[in-house]
């Protein structure tokens, strides 16, 4: 991940995104947790988790959530994460239920970004708050990044790149919430992409005006089928651009 005006000391340090671990009734949790454990065989430096943390359903959850992040992964120098659609409950209107969420994450040493960046050993890291959630305001975080500073923003919904929001920015944006359609026909495109964007599936995707989007296909799912589509935990090291 080359990013400008990354300080030196960053140079080679390692950044691990988990996003979409959707905890709740489709799947047995101890995938997440087994999955937790082989990740933290790399020592990360940096830990971003984008979203859809919970598929909500009731409170039952909620409580299996704060069983599994006990096992959480986490940065040595840092880690943090943003909401997605899924945490804040039924039909995304469910402010309690990703208040609950936050406090949980913050318990587990995982700062929630709400609208707003946090400066990990000069590693800049700014959190868009979910787009299709009730906190979506990202005039409140994004003019303030200084492009001479190293800035990463982590944005669940890779739709919001569509947005005219960005201003100035250049840089890496950071997302989930696709999938990567969980199923990939060969040399088609992913049949169930829940963007209005389609070319936003999976990987690394050069932007307009200097940034990049990096999309995770997910550790966990909706559906427990997935075809060509591998599950994924996503480990950049860090470079200087030139």
């Amino acid at each position: 991940m080359p990013i400008k005006n990354l300080p030196k000391h960053l140079v080679g340090k390692k950044l691990m995104q988990i996003s979409d671990i959707h905890v709740g009734k489709r799947f047995d949790p101890n995938y997440l947790i087994e999955s937790f454990q082989k990740a933290k065989e790399y020592q990360p430096d940096f830990v971003v988790y984008t979203g859809d943390f919970v598929h909500y359903e009731d409170t039952d959850q909620l409580d299996l959530f704060k069983e599994v992040m006990d096992h959480a992964v986490l940065g040595k120098t840092g880690t943090v994460g943003v909401l997605g659609n899924h945490d804040y409950g039924k039909d995304w209107i469910e402010v309690d239920v990703a208040n609950t969420i936050v406090d949980t994450l913050a318990e587990k040493d995982i700062k929630v970004l709400r609208n707003e960046k946090t400066d990990l050993n000069g590693l800049i890291i700014a959190g868009i708050d979910d787009f299709w959630g009730t906190n979506f305001y990202p005039e409140k975080v994004l003019p303030s990044l200084d492009n001479s500073k190293a800035n990463v923003v982590l944005c669940h919904n890779p739709d919001v790149c569509d947005e005219d929001v960005w201003g100035d920015f250049q840089g890496w944006i950071l997302s989930g919430h696709t999938h990567g359609g969980q199923v990939k026909p060969p040399f088609l495109p992913a049949p169930m992409l829940p963007v209005k964007n389609k070319k936003y599936s999976a990987g690394k995707i050069d932007l307009d005006n200097g940034k990049t989007l990096y999309i995770n296909r997910a550790l966990g799912h909706l559906w427990q089928i997935r075809f060509n589509v591998r599950p994924e935990i996503t480990v950049f090291t860090l470079e200087r651009e030139a």
